[in-house]
């Protein structure tokens, strides 16, 4: 289970992050909800943000991505299957990005991933999730 660090605001990106992982952990929809920007996440085009997919799928409405994080969805169980450890946060004014990285321990794989954050009503909301490389 992944605990909010001391030291940073509960509110601060890398703690949105850490949140977001433990909604999706306790299959919370609703707080998963509250945590993504949707809309935006719905604009981010064919790329595909679950790691090792054969084919980049496409979302069609916000349900769809709720589904793929939470329960049976495709991307929970893998991002689950893998070890994940949140790094620090690049702030910019309201903008941020969180480094994730996805170690999948059997295969000596280690994906680097930096979710996007932005303010929305004075709140952090993840708008982005781009798998940068893997080694």
């Amino acid at each position: 289970m992944m605990t909010v660090s001391c030291g940073e605001p509960q509110d601060s990106p890398r703690n949105t992050v850490i949140h977001l992982f433990g909604a999706m952990e306790r299959n919370d929809r609703a707080a998963v909800n509250d945590i993504l920007d949707l809309p935006a996440l719905m604009e981010e085009g064919p790329e595909d943000y679950a790691l090792q997919a054969d084919t980049p799928r496409v979302f069609h409405s916000p349900d769809e991505i709720l589904d793929d994080l939470t329960g049976e969805g495709s991307t929970r169980q893998r991002w689950f299957s893998l070890q994940r450890v949140v790094g620090s946060a690049d702030i910019k004014g309201d903008t941020a990005f969180v480094e994730i990285s996805f170690v999948d321990k059997a295969k000596g794989i280690q994906y680097f991933n930096k979710f996007g954050l932005h303010k929305v009503n004075g709140r952090w909301k993840i708008y982005s999730f781009r798998t940068m490389s893997s080694v």
